[in-house]
């Protein structure tokens, strides 16, 4: 099945004539997005329908979720801001403050979030890009076209060096993380394309998705209000097969449990 259709449809600012996203305003989906869910409830009807003509409707479980969600949900909050020049600025200004030195920016990809990777990776050059980037302004377009220039170059938190790291949970050294990673004020997204939103990002719009789990005889019925985490599909996935969660390495670092509501009886 391929769940991708939502994604696209949330982003897209239309396609086949149909506007894309959610209606401005609202949580109300735009045709696109209700083509798009549409297309899925079908596939997921189709699935269970077959589950049911086979006879395994009652050894059968079934847990839909999402990797990720998209922001801004709200195309009135949405602020497109190009990137390049951010980096060009910073790179010339990096260069104008080192003579001979080269491109500080080497990498990155923004989307709806802020994240460099640099050649001199030094706590003084993070700062370097951390400080210029709260110290400037960016403007950028709006959903409905208009210019909005927005503080800090669209961003509410940056954090660099050492202090991206700890935001990932890791060693200063690990050379995963970016060298400077910033969180985006709620509806901007870098891009110099007509996008109307984005996933890669820190706010609720990107992180927070549902979890549907039906188990016949092992899922009590019910909503479970407090917050899980996707983590906890796979040692969820082990204990309905009568394995045992813990044999996941992953489970034993991080404790994961099993999600609420799965009991055996």
């Amino acid at each position: 099945m391929n769940f991708q259709t939502v994604s696209t449809a949330e982003k897209l600012l239309s396609s086949d004539g149909l506007k894309g996203g959610y209606e401005p305003g609202t949580t109300t989906p735009g045709l696109l997005l209700q083509r798009a869910l549409n297309f899925i409830n079908w596939k997921l009807q189709t699935m269970d329908e077959e589950i049911h003509a086979k006879g395994l409707a009652d050894s059968t479980a079934i847990i839909v979720s999402a990797k990720h969600g998209q922001s801004p949900q709200d195309p009135n909050s949405l602020t497109r801001i190009k990137d390049g020049p951010i980096i060009e600025a910073i790179n010339a200004a990096w260069k104008a403050a080192h003579p001979g030195a080269g491109d500080l920016i080497v990498a990155g990809t923004d989307d709806d979030a802020w994240q460099s990777y640099l050649s001199d990776t030094s706590q003084r050059a993070a700062d370097f890009v951390k400080d210029y980037l709260w110290s400037h302004s960016a403007t950028g377009v709006a959903y409905d076209g208009s210019s909005r220039t927005l503080a800090h170059s669209g961003l509410a938190e940056i954090y660099a060096g050492r202090g991206a790291a700890r935001y990932f949970g890791v060693p200063v050294s690990d050379p995963r993380h970016p060298d400077v990673w910033g969180v985006v004020q709620v509806g901007v997204v870098y891009t110099g394309g007509t996008k109307i939103a984005e996933h890669g990002g820190a706010n609720p719009a990107d992180r927070d998705v549902p979890i549907v789990v039906y188990a016949p005889g092992v899922a009590e019925p019910g909503a479970y209000h407090p917050w899980v985490e996707t983590t906890q599909i796979a040692p969820t996935i082990l204990d309905l097969l009568g394995l045992d969660p813990n044999a996941l390495e992953a489970v034993q670092i991080e404790g994961t449990p099993v999600l609420p509501g799965i009991a055996r009886h």
